[in-house]
């Protein structure tokens, strides 16, 4: 299994890049979220990556974080959901707001990706309800190594506010269901809030009417 990648970008294609590892050329899918974060050719580059594998055929998908790798595992897990579904929602949504409209079983989101109907959008929302509170608590952290000698640029930003809001509530007691669900629909209302601020939201979420 090939889990990373780390090398110069070699070309760029409409939802593909090719990397050159030490030689090698490596031919990466990847969502158009990524390809728009990603550096040009000739650039370091560092990716996830996780590999389809079929009778007839081979395909590398690549992520610039962790955790956007573990939804696309995810995803792909629910029925109807395949490789090329699963890069549209990302696409389209990215892993924290996925993770957002999961957790408040918000499927009209889901439902915005090219390619994916009512029915599978809901299906991803209920398949995948129990699992939004571990990953949203999962840093964003992307692949930092050093090749050549030159640092990998970020392609993406780590993003731990929510991972700390889920820790904080958790560690008040709050069950990681309602925990999700309130930080999410407090990230929703206030995407630019730091921890803090997005703990004390969440907090009035879940108080008592």
């Amino acid at each position: 299994m090939i889990g990373k990648l780390s090398g110069r970008v070699a070309y760029r294609g409409e939802d593909h890049i090719l990397i050159d590892v030490g030689g090698v050329g490596y031919l990466v899918y990847v969502s158009d979220r990524t390809l728009s974060g990603l550096p040009g050719s000739g650039e370091v580059v560092s990716l996830y990556t996780d590999l389809l594998v079929r009778e007839d055929l081979l395909q590398l998908f690549g992520f610039p974080t962790l955790v956007e790798k573990e939804w696309h595992r995810l995803l792909i897990s629910v029925q109807g959901i395949g490789a090329k579904a699963s890069m549209a929602i990302l696409s389209a949504l990215g892993p924290d707001a996925l993770a957002q409209a999961i957790a408040l079983g918000d499927w009209a989101s889901v439902k915005v990706a090219q390619g994916v109907g009512p029915k599978i959008a809901q299906r991803v929302v209920n398949e995948l309800k129990g699992k939004a509170p571990a990953m949203m608590a999962m840093p964003g952290e992307t692949l930092s190594e050093v090749i050549e000698g030159a640092p990998a640029p970020v392609v993406a930003p780590a993003n731990t506010v929510q991972s700390d809001a889920l820790s904080a509530l958790g560690n008040l007691g709050y069950a990681p269901s309602e925990a999700a669900a309130a930080v999410a629909e407090a990230a929703r209302d206030a995407p630019e809030a730091d921890s803090s601020g997005l703990i004390r939201a969440a907090l009035k979420r879940l108080a008592p009417a």
